[in-house]
Parts: structure tokens; C-alpha cells; sequence
């Protein structure tokens, strides 16, 4: 059965500005997660 993917919590990546949706593997800490990739977390040095 294939369930609606509506009304999920969405970011904004402060590195590439684009919108990032909630996913199950950050279901425990979404609060903390900022990024919307492993590499956006890895270029934000360069950007600040």
C-alpha cells in the first residue's frame, strides 16, 4: 500500500536555500538537523 507523502515538515538549507522535506531517518532529531545534504554540511565553512 502506498502512502501520500503530503504534509511533511520542510527546511530551508541555509547553504543552497532550497527546501528540504522531512525524511524517516531523521525522524529522532529532526530539530537539529540544518543541512540538507552531507554536502552542504561539508561547504558551509566556505560560505560563512
Amino acid at each position: 500500500m502506498a502512502h501520500k507523502k503530503v504534509n511533511l515538515p520542510q527546511k530551508i538549507c541555509p547553504v543552497c536555500q532550497r527546501p528540504f522535506t522531512w525524511r524517516k531517518k531523521w525522524e529522532k532529531d529532526w530539530e537539529q538537523v540544518i543541512y540538507c545534504s552531507e554536502k552542504c554540511r561539508r561547504g558551509k565553512a566556505k560560505d560563512e
